[in-house]
């Protein structure tokens, strides 16, 4: 199957880890595509540098001069960003920690894609990401947690799902011991979903998205 390489723009808001764990499954030829820029919500980032000293180009464009009566302008933020990332043509937008709700100026351009460190729809939605993600699930009692990547639509953490892979919790389990569980599996099926979308295997029908069995090896 010849394969076009797909044009990648990255948004992120911190180390930039998922961001160079994208670029190693590129870089070993499992994911057929290229990041084209590197898009940053905050200066003096870790990510910024990673991604410079990969030879990415990197830009930001951070929150403020985005304010409204009531808080952050969301659309004009998004409709800036679309308007950036317009310079670098790209095929996927990829979410990878970064901090800020998207909407309608940018989805509508680009397919938006994420990973979230839970079981959606359970254990998402504003102000669950990270470490209160985790210690949502532990104070909850349940057995299982996991990583879900899915495409972003206006609504935090309810776009289609792509993928999904269990964690077990464990009785003996802090919010920082499943956190790392949960992180190793994000970076086993994010780069997978970016592949499959690279390939042409996803199809989205309604609420659902749909992998291509051509995916499985």
């Amino acid at each position: 199957m010849n394969e076009k390489t797909c044009r990648l723009a990255v948004l992120l808001s911190g180390a930039g880890s998922t961001m160079v764990n994208l670029q190693e499954h590129m870089k070993r030829g499992e994911v057929p595509a290229r990041i084209e820029v590197v898009v940053s919500s905050r200066r003096g980032v870790k990510g910024l540098e990673r991604a410079e000293g990969l030879g990415i180009p990197t830009r930001v464009l951070t929150r403020k001069g985005f304010r409204k009566e009531g808080g952050f302008d969301i659309e004009a933020y998004s409709a800036a960003l679309a308007d950036l990332l317009e310079e670098y043509s790209p095929d996927l937008v990829v979410m990878a920690g970064f901090m800020t709700r998207l909407a309608e100026p940018l989805l509508s351009r680009y397919p938006v894609m994420n990973v979230h460190p839970a079981l959606l729809p359970m254990f998402g939605g504003e102000g669950c990401y990270g470490h209160h993600v985790h210690e949502a699930v532990l104070e909850a009692g349940v057995k299982v947690s996991g990583a879900t990547v899915h495409f972003a639509d206006n609504e935090y953490d309810q776009g289609p799902i792509i993928m999904q892979e269990a964690v077990e919790v464990r009785e003996d389990d802090t919010a920082d011991t499943l956190a790392a569980r949960v992180q190793e599996t994000e970076r086993r099926i994010y780069p997978k979903a970016v592949a499959a979308f690279a390939r042409g295997l996803i199809r989205v029908d309604g609420r659902r998205a749909i992998l291509s069995q051509a995916e499985e090896e």
